[in-house]
């Protein structure tokens, strides 16, 4: 049995920037002031660790008290512009065909490992159709207890233990993902790591980071079977 962990932006879909202006308007909502987003990298990182930057180059005294609300305001921002989400956005080449190839093979379970929260992970996937590919319940979130991403991979490991009975070594644990610092949680876990190159990064710099194989893109489906093993 393996276990196949997808990030969501940039590897599986683009949302047309509603997903970065929603931590502006997450931050307005409490504070009544825009926020300045446009030091703050967001790819790779979960939305626990974005908050915290955002608050602290704000200056809001104790930040951290803020995140529980600014993740509550986050999910309300996203939710209001999901059908924009749907019209401007769109999957990444290859996304739709990839999630049913693997989603169509016995022996593997396939859900997310992404920094969203729960509820917005659902939502981007949603807006395209493309949630139904994957056991959501089982995934690793931005809102899931962690100090580090790579910890949310044993997080979706203990689900599918917990929930579905499915009991998955590290070693038998792949990501799937768009930026160095995917590849940086699978191997801190002790997983294995594919890249997709279809955003920030290109498919030389995820085979430098250290995933095992990675693409342009995900229309190559051939390929990224044989690279899970399947």
């Amino acid at each position: 049995m393996r276990l196949v962990l997808w990030d969501i932006d940039g590897t599986l879909v683009h949302t047309a920037g509603h997903g970065r202006d929603a931590f502006g308007e997450a931050f307005t909502a409490i504070f009544d002031r825009p926020a300045d987003l446009s030091s703050v990298s967001m790819g790779g990182r979960t939305d626990h660790d974005i908050a915290t930057e955002i608050l602290a180059s704000a200056g809001v005294a104790d930040g951290h008290t803020h995140v529980p609300r600014m993740l509550q305001e986050l999910g309300v921002a996203l939710g209001a512009v999901r059908e924009r989400i749907a019209e401007e956005g769109h999957p990444t080449p290859g996304a739709r065909e990839a999630l049913r190839a693997v989603a169509g093979r016995p022996g593997i379970t396939q859900s997310l490992l992404t920094g969203n929260i729960e509820p917005n992970a659902e939502l981007k996937l949603a807006a395209f159709g493309l949630d139904r590919f994957v056991d959501l319940e089982i995934g690793g979130y931005g809102s899931d207890p962690h100090k580090a991403r790579s910890d949310l991979v044993a997080v979706a490991r203990e689900k599918a233990q917990r929930l579905r009975g499915v009991s998955v070594d590290a070693a038998d644990t792949i990501l799937i993902g768009d930026t160095p610092l995917d590849i940086e949680a699978a191997r801190g876990a002790g997983a294995r790591a594919i890249g997709v190159g279809a955003a920030s990064f290109t498919r030389r710099q995820l085979l430098d980071a250290g995933a095992e194989a990675a693409f342009d893109d995900l229309r190559d489906t051939h390929g990224l079977m044989l690279a899970l093993g399947a």
